[in-house]
């Protein structure tokens, strides 16, 4: 899936800088300027292990860099991505499903009080998966509901 994705040296700096002070393998690297923030997708069963004990690691990144640190599974279902994305919500369904015109488009439901969360603050959260979706799955749209 990531294939395609070409890392540019600033995302390089940052993705060697997780590693050596997480212990956890970076799949990918998104600095978003604009948000202050760097996500990083981690492989299966990396968060803790990236996070660190009392999130440790987090800390001294955000430290380093003076950026916010998202760390976001990976995983080849979109599905189970999708959910992992917008943790620490609650999703209850993720449906998937092909347009005619030949275009994915995937529908969320997430507990109600969890909603907010999944959003995220302007949109941001939702943002974020949009394009995570899209980068990994050609998911054209997400919706949360």
């Amino acid at each position: 899936m990531t294939s395609g994705i070409k890392f540019t040296s600033n995302e390089m700096r940052y993705i060697a800088l997780f590693e050596s002070i997480t212990n956890a393998s970076v799949k990918d690297c998104i600095i978003d300027e604009e948000q202050g923030r760097v996500i990083f997708v981690v492989n299966t069963g990396q968060v803790g292990v990236a996070i660190g004990r009392g999130g440790r690691n987090i800390r001294t990144l955000e430290r380093m860099t003076g950026k916010k640190h998202e760390i976001i599974e990976y995983s080849d279902s979109p599905a189970q991505f999708i959910k992992n994305a917008l943790k620490p919500a609650t999703v209850r369904e993720v449906r998937i499903t092909e347009r005619p015109d030949g275009k994915s488009i995937a529908v969320v439901t997430v507990n109600p009080r969890d909603k907010g969360v999944a959003i995220g603050k302007n949109g941001r959260n939702a943002e974020r998966l949009r394009f995570l979706a899209k980068r990994y799955f050609q998911i054209q749209n997400v919706s949360i509901t």
